[in-house]
């Protein structure tokens, strides 16, 4: 008889189906064992949304492709799914049937609102719980990982609509998975979309989440995830991996713990930190009485940290490489650039994740590709490569000259490279030439 397989429980902060999220979904697999798990797309966060069939699409291709792990959507869309047909009992028993079932289960992108609405009463939680307790990987990203906790933020209508801050009751998954109090998690912890505004914790910034936690009990804390980071849990081994671009904060009552990527922790620390026995946690002061509205700002809150997405910052450097390439007049590095800047932005493509990163790295794209062509017109190879064998040629011709006492038709020839922006230098080592800009 086989043994169960271990309980994973992975939480990322972004980028679930981005390049950057390659390399944890196959270490998760790989813990599985052989063979390889039945994995199922729990489709639900984006089943509201009219593009839901492309989003699953990508994800089928990226988890297919990137991953090599054949995946299929749960269809466990929701009432407001553009395919009613995926509505009959039949059609939602087979759902949860393919959920039950699944030894690796993922969710991402979508609202984390719609989502709750969703399973709420609904035969979902408890699938999830099951699997958290008899074996098999939950990896909930992104709007999916906001409904684990006790309490899950409605960011959408708070950060697009403008609906006062309020919680919603969550999951409570990570309860059932050991860990203590009334965890919240909060992914997409590091966001500095907002340039100049603060869009940090899941675009609530400083002053919302203080006025928030405000309204929790006592035993709650906030798990917070950066951005194309994950936490991958081992519950058997309570070992506890962070690894990607970032890190993960434990938050307590305004005082944060962080523990960067690579870091070896365990269950037992992290659960230490939430109860706020780790004494070098960070204190965020919050001004007394911090309420929605009241537009008081943090007198010693942390700046939004400056950053940029992966894809945007593999941008940055292919352009740069492109302009050492042209400066350097090298038309194969620059031609590298902008083929490898094309493969990176079709890596991207399946990121679930709808933001405009992908469009401006495509008209960076475009741009590269018209200026190198205004190189080719202008030619790109060193004029002094192509002008040396009739220079030296010259060059020698008015040796001769000279040797032969012509020193009229010498000078003449001297006269000619001048006009043409050629200078020359008589050295003992022989004549060397240099052409002026």
């Amino acid at each position: 008889m086989s043994s169960r397989p271990p309980r994973i429980l992975a939480i990322m902060g972004s980028g679930e189906t981005a390049p950057t999220m390659v390399t944890p979904h196959r270490e998760i697999v790989a813990r599985l064992g052989e063979p390889k798990p039945r994995a199922v797309l729990l489709d639900t966060p984006y089943g509201f949304q009219e593009n839901a069939s492309e989003i699953t699409e990508r994800a089928v291709e990226y988890f297919g492709h990137r991953v090599q792990l054949t995946i299929e959507a749960a269809g466990f869309l929701g009432p407001l799914a553009a395919d009613q047909t995926q509505r009959t009992p039949i059609a939602e028993a087979a759902a949860l049937s393919r959920l039950r079932t699944a030894g690796f289960v993922f969710a991402g992108p979508g609202s984390p609102s719609y989502a709750l609405s969703v399973w709420r009463g609904s035969p979902v939680p408890e699938a999830l719980t099951t699997k958290l307790a008899d074996g098999g990987a939950v990896v909930f990203s992104s709007a999916a990982a906001l409904t684990l906790g006790r309490f899950s933020v409605p960011v959408y209508e708070i950060y697009k609509v403008g609906l006062p801050v309020h919680w919603l009751d969550g999951l409570d998954l990570l309860r059932a998975a050991g860990f203590e109090g009334s965890c919240v998690v909060i992914p997409h912890y590091d966001n500095a979309e907002g340039g100049t505004h603060d869009t940090r914790f899941c675009y609530l910034g400083e002053r919302r989440l203080v006025a928030m936690e405000a309204m929790l009990p006592d035993d709650a804390w906030v798990l917070g995830i950066d951005e194309h980071t994950v936490l991958m849990v081992d519950l058997d081994a309570r070992t506890a991996v962070v690894s990607g671009r970032g890190g993960l904060t434990v938050r307590r009552r305004g005082a944060s713990q962080v523990f960067p990527a690579g870091q070896p922790l365990g269950l037992d620390a992290l659960l230490a930190a939430a109860r706020g026995s780790v004494s070098a946690a960070r204190r965020d002061p919050a001004p007394a009485g911090a309420s929605e509205g009241a537009g008081l700002p943090l007198p010693h809150a942390e700046a939004p940290p400056a950053g940029r997405s992966p894809l945007l910052s593999e941008v940055a450097r292919l352009e740069q490489a492109f302009e050492a390439a042209i400066a350097g007049r090298k038309a194969p590095d620059a031609a590298e650039a902008i083929l490898n800047l094309d493969r990176a932005i079709a890596e991207w493509a399946a990121d679930t994740l709808q933001t405009d990163d992908p469009d401006r790295a495509r008209a960076v794209l475009h741009s590269l590709v018209q200026r190198l062509g205004e190189a080719a017109a202008g030619g790109l190879r060193d004029p002094r490569e192509l002008l040396a064998p009739l220079v030296e040629s010259l060059i020698t011709l008015r040796g001769e000259l000279r040797a032969a006492k012509a020193f009229e038709l010498a000078d003449r020839v001297r006269d000619r490279l001048i006009a043409a922006r050629i200078e020359l230098r008589d050295t003992p080592a022989g004549t060397v030439w240099e052409l002026r800009e």
